[in-house]
């Protein structure tokens, strides 16, 4: 179909003026990225193309969770990013479970005619994927640069970016200038990470807890 559809528009493309020749140089352009997408292997970090519906959308790739390659977690962002002129019609969806299945391939400009974006919608409610919990881990690490150390505290899970910023950054503030001494012999910090369902009894719930407050309890432990 992809194929026959090519020919017809280089056939078309002969009988038209100039001006007119950029769209249809798109259209070329976006139908080849579908005959032929740039295949995608779990462990890339570049932008990829998944399906939303009946659109094709842009996804950076998060960290792979505890659910195996079979699962990613991506967030969708707008086609034009970092330079979107109308990204306040995307909504922050957070963290997203995506199935590798999914995955058209390593995203490709061409399919932006085909995003919700391209078409002045918003990105709907139901994306088919399921919120991608994530935490954050505040961890010693030995001052004489050996492997040793541990995990002070884990706070999770957290479906949505915008909270685990926002207490990343507080943590980060709490112990600025105290990275060192926080724990003598130890060098603390925070870092986001997937929240792993297999030990949840570990984690302190971070919306039922102030975050500053539970640091200081592990310390006085």
């Amino acid at each position: 179909m992809i194929r026959r559809m090519s020919r017809l528009v280089d056939h078309v493309a002969d009988a038209l003026i100039p001006k007119d020749r950029a769209a249809v140089d798109q259209l070329r352009a976006t139908l080849s990225a579908l005959r032929s997408p740039e295949p995608w292997t779990p462990g890339r970090t570049q932008d990829i193309a998944l399906r939303v519906g009946p659109f094709i959308e842009r996804a950076h790739t998060r960290p792979g969770d505890d659910h195996g390659p079979d699962l990613i977690a991506v967030t969708l962002v707008h086609p034009n990013t970092p330079h979107a002129a109308y990204a306040f019609r995307y909504s922050s969806e957070g963290w997203l479970r995506c199935e590798t299945a999914t995955i058209l391939g390593v995203w490709n400009p061409a399919y932006t005619p085909l995003t919700h974006a391209a078409a002045g919608l918003d990105l709907p409610d139901d994306t088919g994927m399921t919120p991608a919990h994530y935490a954050l881990y505040v961890e010693a690490r030995k001052r004489d640069d050996s492997l040793g150390g541990f995990t002070l505290l884990r706070l999770g899970p957290y479906t949505q970016t915008r909270h685990a910023q926002k207490d990343h950054d507080q943590l980060t503030a709490a112990l600025d200038g105290k990275e060192t001494t926080f724990l003598p012999g130890f060098r603390v910090s925070v870092r986001y990470a997937p929240f792993d369902v297999s030990v949840h009894q570990l984690f302190v719930d971070p919306y039922a807890a102030d975050t500053v407050t539970a640091l200081e309890a592990v310390r006085a432990v």
